[in-house]
């Protein structure tokens, strides 16, 4: 058996090795957190693909939501013709939101994110600033290709 001595020994190793990989746990998460937060472009994909995974998965549910009303024989005339003309709706949003971006992508932006609405259209570009220039450029794009006129459209520079 080992004496109290010993065994005293043992438990305050055993503190002391705690303590110290409390410490460097701590330590390495600072500094992993400051190398993080230093790199812009971290900040940036993480927007633009975290924006985009949200919707889809808020896309993917509503039509989900509308193809159990369409599917359910429950479900009335009236209540069937809206979840169709939502889901209609919903994508040719999409559709127009995915061209959008695009051509936007083309006029030499690195990334653009594009919301369609009934009333107006976002423009969200990654970019620290935007001359008169572009932003003729991003309107032009977005009001031939819609039927929106320049007061609906809003763009958004994001550094």
């Amino acid at each position: 058996m080992l004496s109290k001595k010993k065994k005293i020994f043992i438990l305050a190793g055993m503190v002391a090795l705690l303590v110290v990989t409390g410490c460097l746990n701590i330590f390495l998460n600072n500094k992993s957190t400051k190398a993080n937060a230093s790199s812009g472009d971290v900040t940036y994909g993480n927007f633009f693909t975290t924006y985009r995974t949200d919707r889809q998965t808020t896309r993917d549910q509503t039509i989900l939501y509308l193809d159990a009303i369409i599917a359910n024989e429950a479900s009335s005339a009236e209540a069937v013709r809206d979840a169709e003309a939502q889901k209609l709706s919903l994508t040719k949003n999409m559709d127009l939101e995915l061209v959008l971006e695009g051509l936007i992508k083309a006029l030499g932006f690195e990334d653009a994110i594009v919301t369609a609405s009934t009333e107006n259209i976002n423009v969200i570009l990654k970019s620290d600033e935007l001359t008169e220039a572009e932003v003729a450029q991003v309107l032009d794009v977005i009001v031939s290709e819609t039927d929106k006129s320049a007061l609906d459209v809003r763009i958004i520079p994001v550094e």
